[in-house]
């Protein structure tokens, strides 16, 4: 039996919440159109239609806010096609309102408040533009504007406090379940996509190219579109309205009588049908939107005989039987006119504006040419109703793009851009100090869960595993670096034991005083003194290095070294020498090594541990701070270890006794305050001399 039901198929279950999300999304449209209903029923002057879009904004996101207000208009579409130019200040609505949710504005009813003027500047001043562009007004531009933004404020404080009040009565939890996410990945919090999307890079983020890219596709199809879409209108309207005009020019002719026109002149307009045919063709004025003057001229050599001139509503016309002179718009036409022949409508610009004429002729009984009948259609009917084309179309185009652009972002950013930038956040984050750094930082990667099906989970995989290994190949280094270092140290053990075993006196005196140099270390960074030299690279060269403090006595004869008296002063020169030894030996050892590492302290070591405070010791006479600090420190640990040790040539020192020699030494053999902190810790001193204690033979 299988084991794949729905309930355990992620892909079926986000579907699932999908659905589940996109019907409370369809109640927040029925909110926005119920809502304008009812207050479109008591007749006031507002709309109350974006209460529902601004719950699918800022419980939603981007996205679902998009959605809610762009079907609002659409579905408002089907009983007023003009609900649907608004689409765009609809969405417009829906992102200014997530942007400010994301900002908190809506936590407090205050904060809420501060909105409306923001949500009133989309509605009432950029849809009344969009409004002005479609219908023009009575009141003017910027009445209009003015008129509309107070409207739109009411508008929108009643909004805003219904949308509050809603949003207060839904539980926090229910509402933070109404983000429209597809994770396809351990889901992320807001902190976490701050983080993660602005860690540094350079240029233009990737959901930021995916943003401009889409942009100027859209933007460029867009106006190609509307700009080959207004000249198929033009010529759509420039057809129409010559049409317009042709028919109309085509009744006047028609409604005059040929036989009649020499008497209606000679008789000076007073006869009966005269005057009946005027009001004909009154009528054929009136009953036209875009028929702006109704004539009929005689064309003579001077210039046009007016047998008809309808009043416009804003031009008297001329009396009968007056002359007027061609314009010169006419002159390619006057000869065809004088002839009585047929023409196209053609356009004119004179003192009655910018028209296109169109001029039927008129004939009696015989056949004979007696006048033309002539209609005018005004040029600005054209060009207003090719602006409101275009705002249309901006208005849908800007709907449409907010709405694709939205859909492409959440898309991009759950199947792109969110795994991207989780991936190069925790592995810029990958921590190589310790094994559990590396582990932890492992497991975060791990824990992204990167489920793409796509080129991004195959990068995941691969990223994950490369790291997986190398941590592994990491911790193979740490592995052999810490056996490395053990034969290293077991190599300069056996190295000092190789010269401590020639020289009979000094027992154990290796082991003690790198006991003692650990411990002084150890008080030194408990005091916070030397911490821009003591760090734990420091620590660990010093500790590892100073067994070969005595290794130049290799060099130093056997006879001297043993010598069970008092040295001579030839035999001691030759002694002192041994620091000479020690540091050709560390040197010989640091051009043989590549990495010196802890050999530059071993040097220190091996060269100056005999040097004194006040200058008096050997080999330079190096003095105060001049002394490096390792030496400085195994001077206090190699008297010390001299004085309460056992030799063939004297007693050991009480304890007590050898603390006070260190502390009369402070400030001349040894470096004062080094001195000074040993002493007041003798009793961790003690006990590292009670653990090595032993008597010499």
């Amino acid at each position: 039996m299988g084991n794949g039901s729905s309930a355990q198929n992620p892909a079926v279950s986000r579907a699932g919440k999908k659905i589940k999300l996109l019907l409370i999304y369809l109640i927040f449209v029925f909110a926005n159109i119920s809502v304008n209903r009812i207050v479109k029923a008591f007749d006031l002057p507002l709309y109350v239609d974006n209460i529902g879009t601004l719950l699918g904004a800022v419980l939603g996101g981007y996205l679902p806010g998009i959605f809610v207000g762009y079907i609002t208009n659409v579905i408002n579409a089907t009983a007023d096609i003009t609900n649907l130019y608004y689409a765009g200040i609809s969405v417009l609505i829906a992102v200014s309102a997530t942007f400010m949710a994301r900002r908190g504005m809506y936590e407090k009813f205050w904060k809420a408040l501060l909105t409306v003027p923001v949500l009133a500047f989309m509605g009432g001043g950029i849809g009344s533009v969009l409004t002005y562009g479609l219908y023009g007004s009575e009141i003017g531009f910027q009445a209009q504007i003015f008129y509309d933004f107070k409207i739109d404020l009411i508008d929108k404080l009643i909004t805003v406090v219904c949308f509050y009040g809603i949003k207060k009565l839904i539980p926090e939890k229910v509402a933070q379940s109404f983000e429209f996410t597809d994770w396809r990945q351990k889901p992320l919090s807001r902190r976490q996509i701050k983080q993660a999307t602005t860690s540094s890079r350079k240029g233009l983020s990737l959901r930021n190219r995916i943003i401009l890219i889409i942009s100027v596709i859209m933007v460029f199809v867009g106006v190609f579109t509307t700009a080959i879409s207004y000249y198929i209108y033009h010529n759509s309207a420039m057809h129409y309205f010559t049409e317009t005009g042709r028919s109309a020019a085509k009744m006047v002719a028609q409604n005059i009588n040929g036989d009649r026109v020499r008497e209606y002149l000679s008789e000076g307009g007073t006869a009966e049908d005269y005057l009946e045919t005027k009001e004909l063709l009154r009528e054929i004025l009136d009953d036209s939107d875009y028929i702006e003057y109704v004539y009929s001229y005689i064309p003579e050599s001077d210039g046009f005989r007016v047998v008809f001139d309808l009043d416009s509503e804003d031009v008297p016309g001329d009396e009968i039987d007056s002359v007027i002179a061609y314009d010169d718009d006419y002159d390619k036409v006057i000869p065809a006119l004088l002839k009585g022949e047929k023409v196209e409508p053609f356009v004119t610009v004179d003192k009655y504006g910018w028209l296109i004429v169109s001029m039927e002729p008129v004939y009696d009984s015989d056949g004979n040419f007696v006048c033309y009948g002539c209609a005018d259609v005004n040029m600005h009917d054209i060009r207003t109703s090719g602006m409101v084309f275009l705002a249309k179309i901006l208005s849908l185009f800007t709907g449409i793009f907010i709405l694709v652009l939205g859909i492409c972002m959440w898309f991009s950013e759950y199947h792109l851009t969110f795994p991207i930038d989780a991936m190069a956040f925790v592995a810029g984050e990958f921590a190589y100090n310790s094994d559990e750094s590396l582990d932890t930082s492992v497991e975060k990667l791990k824990g992204l869960e990167i489920k793409t099906g796509d080129e991004i989970e195959n990068l995941y995989n691969v990223l994950t595993k490369t790291i997986g290994d190398t941590v592994g190949y990491l911790e193979d280094v740490e592995k052999k670096g810490e056996q490395i270092a053990n034969m290293q140290n077991g190599l300069i053990y056996i190295m000092a034991d190789l010269v401590e075993s020639r020289d009979k006196n000094t027992g154990d005196h290796v082991k003690k005083t790198a006991a003692y140099v650990k411990l002084i270390l150890d008080i030194l960074r408990e005091q916070g003194l030397y911490t821009d030299v003591i760090t734990d690279e420091y620590y660990k060269d010093v500790c590892n290095s100073a067994p070969l403090h005595d290794v130049g006595k290799i060099k130093v004869s056997d006879v001297i070294l043993n010598k069970p008296g008092k040295l001579t002063d030839e035999e001691f020169a030759q002694m002192k020498r041994h620091t000479i030894a020690g540091k050709e030996v560390v040197e010989r050892a640091m051009e043989i090594s590549k990495d010196t590492g802890y050999l530059k302290e071993a040097l220190n070591l091996a060269t100056y541990h005999h040097e004194k405070w006040d200058g008096s010791g050997y080999p330079t006479g190096l003095k105060g701070e001049e002394i490096p600090l390792s030496a400085r420190i195994m001077a206090v640990s190699d008297v010390f270890d001299a004085l309460v040790s056992a030799r063939s040539y004297k007693k050991p020192f009480e304890f007590d006794e050898a603390m006070k020699i260190i502390e009369e030494g402070e400030g001349k053999h040894f470096d004062p305050v080094i001195a000074k902190l040993f002493v007041e810790n003798a009793d961790r001193v003690r006990k590292i001399a009670e653990e090595h204690k032993r008597t010499i033979g």
